[in-house]
């Protein structure tokens, strides 16, 4: 990394081709669309400037800071190679490129590594690991709180079905304080596949559910262990529980279940405590 602050460059005109990625951020999205994202907020930037050049590959392209934050982020500024530019702009341009008030001051532009098969993936964890599985998680706001809830309670890896969201929309990087950044994840393929793979990497998987068969605190600890958790309302089908070990947050009675993101918080710490993750 270079010791001398990315090159600056000011901002006029918010119709300036040089920022257009940013341009309508709450209206569009530009994952799936070359494969970049839009990250938001100084901890997010820490997080992509920690990120950047490190094994998993996510990079910045360009950064656009409201002028009066240029300063007081600098230290963070300086951690990005000095071929990244750096566009700073008004309150009044930015919140035009925007489309609504930034009040942050913050944005950036990365772009995603290419993903590795999950074969790869799993290859390439510790031998002990704990693994959240995520199957027709389609809210962004519950995706970025289990990937925050993950990196919390040393998940080694999150993995989601073709059914679940890309955690790289801006909203689930922002929920996620920017552990989508920092967790490894794998998106893709149908939950059947995801399992059989599971096993075939020795891990124990155990689905989340209020109809689950086994109390959450009877579970037996494994050095590998998988956590699956499925979409609010409808949850995980229910040929799919008959044909995989279930377990089950206590509750009181009379509600129907927990967030997903709660339920996977409550699942994650249980199980990293079991499995010596947790330091007292």
């Amino acid at each position: 990394m270079s010791e001398t602050r990315p090159m600056q460059i000011r901002v006029e005109n918010a119709d300036d081709p040089a920022v257009a990625e940013f341009r309508d951020i709450r209206e569009r999205d530009l994952v799936g669309r070359t494969g970049r994202f839009i990250a938001e907020g100084t901890v997010v930037l820490n997080m992509l400037a920690a990120a950047h050049g490190q094994e998993n590959g996510f990079r910045a392209e360009k950064i656009l800071v409201l002028e009066n934050r240029l300063a007081g982020i600098a230290d963070t500024l300086n951690r990005f190679p000095e071929d990244v530019p750096v566009y700073t702009a008004s309150a009044a341009v930015i919140d035009a490129i925007a489309g609504f008030h930034l009040h942050r001051g913050v944005l950036a532009l990365g772009r995603k590594p290419e993903p590795r098969p999950l074969d790869e993936a799993l290859t390439r964890l510790p031998e002990r690991a704990l693994v959240t599985v995520l199957s027709g998680i389609s809210n962004h706001d519950n995706a970025g709180a289990i990937f925050r809830n993950s990196a919390a309670f040393g998940a080694s890896l999150i993995i989601l079905d073709e059914t679940s969201c890309d955690p790289l929309y801006r909203k689930a990087i922002r929920v996620s304080v920017g552990s989508v950044l920092t967790v490894p994840f794998h998106r893709g393929g149908s939950i059947d596949e995801i399992l059989m793979k599971l096993d075939r990497a020795g891990f124990a998987v155990w689905g989340l559910s209020p109809a689950g068969q086994h109390p959450l605190r009877d579970l037996p600890a494994s050095n590998r262990t998988a956590l699956l958790l499925g979409t609010e309302g409808q949850g995980l089908p229910s040929d799919l529980m008959a044909r995989i070990n279930t377990a089950r947050i206590a509750q009181m009675p009379g509600l129907d279940s927990l967030n997903v993101a709660t339920a996977a918080a409550l699942s994650l710490h249980e199980m990293a405590h079991r499995m010596g993750l947790l330091s007292e």
